[in-house]
């Protein structure tokens, strides 16, 4: 039977989708007072909204190659989707990309109010770490900081967060490629890369492993934002679910407005090619994986 990757997709996101639903319950838990019904509406809102939950399926898939699938694989994907999420709201308000919409419905400042919106994601941002630090995730607590530690510097100054002010100091500037390559490789892809090396550490990689499926998240975090930036250029509105031609318009440093499309596809092929070579070692074992490498370089939404 041929690999449907669309219908795994699907079939994992509807996974975390009901497992985020679990974590954002009116019920509060232990040692929390109560949790305000307007700030978990909306935190909701910019959680629970579809999409495909590429994140989480790689901290999944990546554990999956290394022979462990369970709940505490789930909850630490969530985790990660929960940091995602907080920066997707965040992004879209009016100070940063000023976006009306996400995945096709309101971003939550429009949903809500910005107060309301800053708040969601500072809440989801917390969240995730709470969740990161559950028993569940991994018996060993060790593991659990080691794990905390990563995500904080993926997702923050040195990280994603750090890319996002770099971004916007980009705007309307001429910008080098190594400027740009770093720029992208904090504002996206740290946490593509740490979604590739927490599933390898919670199933107990070897450590050449781990090195090598994290060169892996590099190398799809790139392909990631070529494609992203390629659909900007591209694709409708209607398509992507969110306004188009953004970049542009905002005077935006990017690979594509540097090189242009031909080479960008170029390079996507190569990142491609680079990434299959890197699981190659797994066999038939990284199918999923080398599936989920190809969708990001031909993605059309």
């Amino acid at each position: 039977m041929t690999f449907d990757l669309k219908q795994h997709l699907a079939a994992q996101a509807s996974r975390i989708e009901a497992a985020l639903d679990q974590l954002l319950q009116e019920n509060a838990l232990e040692e929390e007072t109560a949790r305000p019904p307007r700030l978990l509406s909306a935190m909701r809102h910019g959680a629970l909204n579809g999409g495909k939950r590429l994140r989480p399926v790689l901290v999944i898939e990546t554990a999956r190659l290394f022979a462990r699938d369970d709940d505490g694989i789930l909850q630490a994907a969530c985790a990660l989707e929960l940091i995602h999420c907080y920066s997707l709201i965040h992004d879209d308000l009016p100070a940063m990309d000023d976006d009306d919409l996400r995945r096709g419905q309101p971003t939550v400042h429009k949903a809500f109010d910005e107060a309301t919106a800053i708040l969601a994601g500072d809440a989801l941002l917390t969240l995730a770490f709470d969740v990161i630090g559950g028993e569940t995730v991994h018996d060993d607590p060790t593991v659990r900081l080691r794990l905390s530690r990563e995500l904080s510097r993926a997702s923050g100054i040195g990280g994603m967060a750090g890319g996002q002010m770099l971004d916007l100091e980009s705007e309307h500037r001429e910008r080098t490629e190594t400027e740009i390559r770093l720029l992208q490789s904090m504002k996206t892809g740290a946490l593509l890369r740490y979604a590739c090396r927490a599933g390898a550490i919670l199933a107990g990689a070897p450590a050449e492993d781990v090195e090598r499926i994290s060169r892996f998240g590099e190398i799809i975090g790139l392909a990631f934002q070529l494609a992203d930036d390629l659909l900007d250029v591209e694709a409708s509105s209607e398509v992507m679910g969110k306004a188009t031609g953004k970049d542009a318009e905002a005077g935006k440093a990017t690979l594509v407005g540097l090189w242009g499309a031909p080479k960008t596809h170029d390079e996507l092929k190569r990142l491609r090619a680079e990434s299959e070579a890197l699981l190659s070692p797994y066999g038939e074992r990284a199918e999923t994986l080398t599936a989920l490498a190809n969708y990001i370089v031909n993605r059309s939404n």
